[in-house]
């Protein structure tokens, strides 16, 4: 049976391997802009990698950027669950990934580790921040397969959640939605996977607005954090004494 990078890092884990760091980076598109590091056993930090500094959090507003799409997806047991209805109430970071692939995924799993990493360790980032993948992949990625990436990556953590669909029925209006291409390769038998995509992964505040959208040039946790805490400040004031 072959593996996909992710694959590949649940089997190697479960083992005892390192999590191998992909060091691609290309131009960041739709996006804008408390460091921290993943767990050191299982990752080395993506912020060493960059030259810059963040703002301060709260120093610059993120206006909303449409609202973030519903749709019909599975849970790690295989219940049909809203999107919308997942996103309601928390601070999301959501990426599209496929399992087997061994291209872009593992650089969106990286950051979402890494901001799992850095939740766990802040009360408020634990009551108010989620992490959502979500597989373009339904034939391959059953919810059981994603249930052993949650089991390895996440742990008992509800902080971060691993979805499916029921097919290509359930994923393509998402998809559309999001503005997440997807397409298949020429050569079905690619070792770096199947799909040709473009990597996205978007910032959605507790009322279900999109609020960033980072590519593969700006997975800096610490920039992703300082945005996190940009709209739990926004909403502290709204909300009042």
């Amino acid at each position: 049976m072959r593996y996909g990078w992710i694959g590949a890092t649940a089997i190697g884990m479960l083992v005892g391997a390192a999590l191998p760091v992909s060091q691609g980076a290309s131009a960041h598109e739709g996006g804008r802009h408390g460091a921290a590091a993943a767990r050191p056993e299982l990752s080395i930090p993506r912020s060493a990698a960059y030259d810059y500094d963040p703002p301060e959090p709260g120093s610059y507003a993120l206006p909303p950027i449409k609202p973030a799409a519903d749709g019909r997806v599975l849970d790690e047991a295989g219940a049909e669950r809203s999107l919308r209805a997942l996103l309601a109430g928390k601070i999301t970071v959501l990426a599209f990934i496929y399992t087997r692939c061994g291209d872009v995924c593992p650089e969106a799993t990286m950051l979402l580790h890494e901001l799992h990493g850095i939740a766990s360790e802040d009360a408020a980032l634990r009551q108010r921040l989620q992490l959502i993948t979500i597989s373009f992949d339904p034939e391959h990625d059953t919810p059981d397969v994603m249930a052993q990436h949650a089991e390895v990556l996440a742990g008992e953590s509800a902080g971060w959640r691993f979805l499916t669909t029921s097919g290509q029925e359930a994923l393509r209006p998402m998809l559309v939605a999001y503005d997440q291409p997807i397409g298949p390769k020429p050569d079905p038998d690619d070792p770096l996977g199947p799909f040709a995509h473009q990597l996205r992964v978007f910032l959605i505040d507790a009322a279900g607005d999109i609020r960033n959208i980072y590519s593969v040039g700006f997975l800096d946790p610490r920039l992703v954090m300082t945005d996190v805490r940009t709209i739990m400040a926004e909403e502290e004031r709204h909300a009042g004494p």
